[in-house]
Parts: C-alpha cells; sequence; structure tokens
C-alpha cells in the first residue's frame, strides 16, 4: 500500500466514515484507520430507531453498510491503532502498526469510550460480570439478575432489552428524573408499569462497591439522600452512565474543552489541516444523525483544503 494520501480519518465510526464517504467523492485519496471494528457504539448497538428513513434497523446492518458504501468509492482502509500522530506541519503524518502514512489533511474521528463508576470491585470483574455492553453481553446472563447503572437512553434501553433475556432488572440511578428522551422514558415506564414486569427501580441510589469471589455476585448501594447502603444480589451490572472522549493520543496537541475537541462550523480545529468531527467534537447532543451530519462537513471541507494546498503548491 501506497502510504501518501490526501486525507487520513482516524476513526471508522459513522462520523469517520462519511467523512471518507465525502472526501472519495470529491476525488481525494482517502486513508481510514481503525483500531477495532467498523460502526463504532453503533454496531454494538441492537435496533436504532431514530435514524431518519429507517423505521428500525440493526447498528452491525447500518455499520456495514456504511462501511461498504465508502470501500466501494475507494476509500483504504487500515486496522489497527494509532501510536503517534504528528499535526503541526503542513504535511501531518500518522504512525500505526509500524508503518508512517502522510497526507495534507486528517480529520480526528475516535469517539468516545464508555464511563466507569470508578469503584472498588468494577476493574476486577470487567468481563466476569461487569459489562458496559448490554447487546454484546446481555446473552450471557440469560435468565439470571443483573444490574443497569444510568438515568439516560442508553441505560433505559439497556435496561428495555434485558428485560427480555433475564429473569429480574434493578435500574440503579442517582436521581428521580431520567436524562432519556421522553420517547424511551415512556417506554421504559409502559414496561415497568406492566404487570409481572421484571425491572424494579433503585432510584436516588449509587453504587458503592461491586463484590464477589470469582465474578460479579452483589452491588453495595449507597442512597444519595439517606445514605443508607444496602447489599442487592446480581450476577452481573451494565454500567451506562455516559462516555469519554477518546482524546488521549493528541496530548492537546489541539484545543480542548474538558476532554472535547473544539471545532468551528467547518469541523477546523485549532491546527491548519486538521479536521475533527462526531463524538469527540464539543457539542450539544451526540447521535448518530449528528455523528453524520459532522462527518459530511469535515470531509468536504477537508478535501477544499487540500485543494487549495496542492494548488498553493503548484504555483509556488
Amino acid at each position: 500500500m501506497d502510504t501518501n494520501f490526501d486525507i487520513i480519518i482516524i476513526g471508522g465510526g459513522p462520523s469517520g466514515m462519511t467523512a471518507g464517504i465525502y472526501a472519495a467523492r470529491a476525488g481525494m485519496k482517502v486513508l481510514l484507520i481503525e483500531k477495532a471494528g467498523v460502526g463504532g457504539q453503533v454496531a454494538v448497538t441492537g435496533a436504532i430507531a431514530n435514524y431518519p428513513g429507517f423505521k428500525m434497523i440493526d447498528g452491525m446492518q447500518l455499520s456495514m453498510q456504511m462501511f461498504e458504501q465508502m470501500t466501494d468509492l475507494g476509500v483504504q482502509t487500515v486496522f489497527g491503532a494509532v501510536d503517534t500522530v504528528e499535526m503541526k506541519d503542513d504535511i501531518k503524518q500518522v504512525v500505526s502498526n509500524g508503518v508512517t502514512y502522510s497526507a495534507p489533511a486528517i480529520i480526528l474521528s475516535m469517539g468516545a469510550h464508555s464511563r466507569g463508576l470508578d469503584v472498588e470491585g468494577e476493574k476486577k470483574f470487567i468481563g466476569r460480570g461487569v459489562s458496559y455492553c448490554a447487546v454484546c453481553d446481555g446473552a450471557f446472563f440469560r435468565n439470571k439478575t443483573v444490574a443497569v447503572v444510568g438515568g439516560g437512553n442508553t441505560a433505559l434501553e439497556d435496561a428495555i432489552y434485558l428485560a427480555n433475556l433475564v429473569q429480574k432488572v434493578y435500574l440503579i440511578h442517582r436521581r428521580q428524573e431520567f436524562r432519556a428522551d421522553q420517547s424511551v422514558i415512556d417506554e421504559f415506564y409502559e414496561l415497568v408499569n406492566k404487570e409481572g414486569s421484571n425491572i424494579e427501580l433503585k432510584l436516588e441510589n449509587v453504587v458503592e462497591e461491586v463484590k464477589g469471589q470469582n465474578k460479579v455476585e452483589s452491588l453495595v448501594l449507597r442512597n444519595v439522600l439517606t445514605q443508607q447502603k444496602e447489599e442487592v444480589a446480581v450476577d452481573g451490572v451494565f454500567v451506562a452512565i455516559g462516555r469519554n472522549p477518546n482524546t488521549e493520543l493528541l496530548n492537546e496537541t489541539v484545543a480542548l474543552e474538558n476532554g472535547y475537541i473544539v471545532v468551528n462550523e467547518a469541523m477546523e480545529t485549532s491546527i491548519k489541516g486538521v479536521f475533527a468531527s462526531g463524538d469527540i467534537t464539543k457539542k450539544s447532543l451526540r447521535q448518530i444523525a449528528t455523528a453524520i451530519s459532522d462527518g459530511a462537513i469535515a470531509g468536504t471541507n477537508a478535501s477544499n483544503y487540500v485543494k487549495k494546498y496542492k494548488k498553493e503548491q503548484i504555483n509556488g
């Protein structure tokens, strides 16, 4: 593979793939680098009901359709972690799997990762009862008792999904109110209030400790109002309390705010020739639709930047 490109995209979620589609259609030679599998968070989401054009679609199916469209347009892909990124010079360099790739423009689309509880026992039992993906791991807990921690869309959707698999679901949230979309809240409470429901609410509670011997056996909860503690027996816990941006690689070389990359309307960062899109950027809403929009804008403006750069090189 040639190592010189017009645009290098780091991250293969919906935003990165959309940027690749738009850049390729603009005639750019594009490389997309993804450390795991394409799709990001979407790929591990079950039924998606808020993406325009589809009443319902599987997350993996949507991810693969985007990937096929992108590669059909000629975008080249490399699967592997990015070791280093040098962005200050006119020609940017990205090292992955020991190979250095170069391009005048880079689009940062590394997304975000699940936020942990940061309590005793959590890290010890990852993969042994502690999970951050209900769709990925829910089947392992069929007919067992689990807990979901969180109060947003993901937490409530996870509880709904798991209720059809497991014997009992505890929904643990530090507040009385949920942050989820009203349609998700309505669906959740319809299930909670249904006769014989297997969902039990533990509101105004936080997890203090994850306990067990060789696997998760119980959770210690603390009521945030009374400070009283109780221990509930569970076989697993699904953590859905938000996500943190994957900006560790950048070492604050671009302007950040609360860890998120600051961009303008053109998806430009504080460094010339470096763009960013999707969940890694500072924004008010992080959804598939907004990630796609970001990717389209970043791909288009990065292409325009490269065209202008090449023209300046020719004209001296």
